[in-house]
């Protein structure tokens, strides 16, 4: 009989059981509680804090209400996010996986090149520093990898790559655990910025989580030479919203 231990967030991330026929029996649950740890908004990376340029939609009345906010969103994640971020996720951690570091090199400079704006960019470099941080704090890195991120800038997606690499999930499950994550967030910022009640709010999560397995096959399939970080509606939005007079968040 398995003995009972408490469970801890390392634990769970790491997947360590007392002996191979627990492991083999535990695997495919530490791996779902790590992608809902990594999907989480409450992850400790500043999510929360960004608007991805809605909040400036927001106050040059473009989006004002939940028809509006759910259409601005479900955009988002099929122009932006699938053909970007989403794309580079794809190919990031199959080069993690197999220690091509030259690979995710390459692939963290793209993230760095096109970011449009400040604004952009902040919330990549920010986010992706915080979650390496929680990454070392938690003994989630191998030492060439440790080393890695010691001569480079880290960036959000990267480092998503790399967590989902280190706990060997699919690429598949690894974008929609990402995407999710990152529709929650998103969803909570057209809550506050609209405002909307939270019953609203889940209609369009709902929304979201109906289109997120499409943007997810669509990411996995896009050409190396496809994949883009070009929305010029939201680049203006997030420099605009470097000087909006109030605001609620950080993009």
């Amino acid at each position: 009989m398995r003995s009972r231990h408490p469970l801890n967030l390392k634990a769970v991330l790491m997947v360590t059981m007392a002996t191979p026929t627990e492991q083999a029996l535990d695997a495919p649950i530490g791996a779902l509680l790590s992608l809902m740890w990594l999907a989480s908004p409450a992850l400790p990376i500043g999510g929360f804090s960004y608007s991805e340029g809605l909040e400036a939609a927001v106050d040059h009345g473009l989006v004002t209400n939940e028809a509006s906010a759910a259409t601005w969103l479900i955009n988002q994640l099929e122009l932006v996010q699938a053909r970007g971020d989403m794309a580079l996720i794809a190919k990031a951690i199959p080069a993690w996986k197999a220690n091509d570091f030259p690979e995710a090199s390459r692939l963290n400079q793209w993230v760095l090149m096109t970011r449009e704006t400040a604004e952009m960019r902040l919330q990549s470099v920010q986010m992706g520093r915080s979650l390496l941080e929680l990454l070392r704090n938690l003994d989630r890195l191998t030492s060439d990898q440790a080393r890695w991120t010691d001569t480079h800038t880290a960036t959000l997606p990267m480092m998503m790559a790399l967590a989902f690499a280190n706990d060997g999930v699919s690429v598949s499950h690894a974008l929609n655990a990402y995407s999710f994550g990152w529709a929650e967030n998103m969803t909570q910022a057209a809550i506050k910025t609209i405002p909307l009640g939270q019953s609203a709010g889940q209609r369009m999560l709902m929304t979201l989580a109906r289109a997120i397995p499409t943007a997810v096959a669509r990411a996995i399939e896009l050409p190396e030479d496809e994949r883009v970080s070009f929305a010029p509606r939201l680049a203006i939005l997030s420099s605009r919203h470097e000087h909006q007079y109030s605001r609620l968040f950080r993009s």
